[in-house]
Parts: C-alpha cells; sequence; structure tokens
C-alpha cells in the first residue's frame, strides 16, 4: 500500500492512555486504576495491571509510557529490596517516592512517567505522594493521573473528604475510574484497586460489565 509505513502503526513506542488515582483514609490507602494499554487508535491491552507493588505495603500506580514506568519501578524493586535488608524492617512510603523521585527527575528529558506512590507505614500511617511528568514530588491527601484524570478533576473536587472511612474511598476510587473510563477513549476495560493497611495490601477487581453505567452510556444487556 502506498505511503502505508507499518513501522510508525505497529512498532512504534506503547504507550498509556491511563486514568489511575490514589486516596487516603483513616488507617491506609486506596489505588486504583483502569485497565487499557493504548497505541494511538489501538488497543495493545484490555487488562493491563497498572499498580506494581514495591514493597509489601507500598504500591505504584502508573501512567505514561509502558516502558518508561515498567523501568522505573523495576529498578526500585530492587533498590528498595537492598534498603530492607539493610534496615532490617519495611520501607516507609516516604522514602520509596524520594528513590521514585530521584530516578523520575534526574532522567525526566528521556523519560514519559507520571506515577502515584502510596501505602501504609508505622511512621505516617496511610500516605499519598504524586510524582507528575518533571519529577517534582508532592505529598498529597490524594492524587490522580493519565489522561483520564482531566474528565474527573471537579468531580473529585466535589466529593473528596479527609475523614474516608476504608469503604468510603474505596467506593470514591471506583465511581472516579467509572466516570473518567466512561469519558476518555484512552481509558477503559476492568477497574483494579489494592487497599493497604498495617494488616497487609488487599486488591480487588472489578470487570466492566460490573460497573455502574454513567450518563450517556448505554446499559448493557444481562
Amino acid at each position: 500500500m502506498n505511503g502505508f509505513d507499518i513501522t510508525q502503526t505497529y512498532l512504534s513506542d506503547v504507550a498509556l492512555g491511563t486514568s489511575i488515582i490514589a486516596v487516603a483514609f483513616q488507617g491506609g490507602v486506596v489505588l486504583g486504576a483502569d485497565s487499557r494499554t493504548s497505541n494511538g487508535n489501538y488497543v495493545a491491552n484490555r487488562v493491563q495491571d497498572k499498580i506494581t507493588p514495591l514493597a509489601d505495603r507500598v504500591y505504584l500506580c502508573r501512567s505514561g509510557s509502558a516502558a518508561d514506568t515498567q523501568a522505573i519501578a523495576s529498578y526500585v524493586q530492587y533498590w528498595i529490596a537492598e534498603h530492607q535488608a539493610e534496615k532490617n524492617g519495611p520501607v516507609d512510603v516516604h522514602t520509596a517516592a524520594n528513590l521514585i523521585m530521584q530516578l523520575a527527575y534526574d532522567n525526566k528529558n528521556m523519560l514519559q512517567a507520571g506515577l502515584i506512590v502510596a501505602g501504609w507505614d508505622e511512621h505516617d500511617g496511610g500516605s499519598v505522594y504524586a510524582i507528575p511528568l518533571g519529577g517534582t514530588l508532592l505529598k498529597v491527601p490524594y492524587s490522580i493521573g493519565g489522561s483520564g484524570s482531566a474528565y474527573i478533576t471537579g468531580w473529585c473536587d466535589k466529593y473528596f473528604m479527609d475523614n474516608f472511612t476504608e469503604d468510603e474511598a474505596h467506593t470514591f476510587v471506583v465511581k472516579a475510574l467509572t466516570h473518567a473510563m466512561a469519558r476518555d477513549a484512552s481509558s477503559g476495560g476492568c477497574v483494579r484497586t489494592v487497599t493497604i493497611t498495617s494488616a497487609g495490601a488487599k486488591r480487588d477487581f472489578i470487570p466492566g460489565s460490573k460497573l455502574q453505567a454513567t450518563y450517556g452510556e448505554l446499559a448493557l444487556s444481562t
């Protein structure tokens, strides 16, 4: 076919069109993400897991270039394992977030990565750190990221509360992702969440067919 360059369509870098979120509550944090990995108009993976464990009680939400964020996570997992062996104890969330920040900031001209680090430790309890493009480190009560975040900024500002219970925080995360996936063509698939408390991490999976339909969507036939 004249004028068709396959290298620009199928062999280009796979990027994440994403919706990610993390929110602190009384006693821990809840992280959530959609599962669609897109490359332009092509959906490369419908069930990508974008919530990566860095330690037992510290997890990472990834948005941006899939290759970049996976490489960052792999390096920091190794560094944290060394740190915990030397410390003979679990890593603090702030320490893990700083390791991510240093790697993202030192390579900001070569990486496309928007990240959220969240978890629980005995010093700060549940905490959330946002590391947007460029490598800035911000401790925040909640954070959203990825292409879908632009569609839910106002919704999150309206419904976020400082005194969430665990169930309220989980509901907030799922509803936010449901709205983002409905509006953002680069987000979709299923919803994965991770709830982290002093007792450890608990994963949850919600298939797309079980998500509540939003305004303007057709109800799925059962």
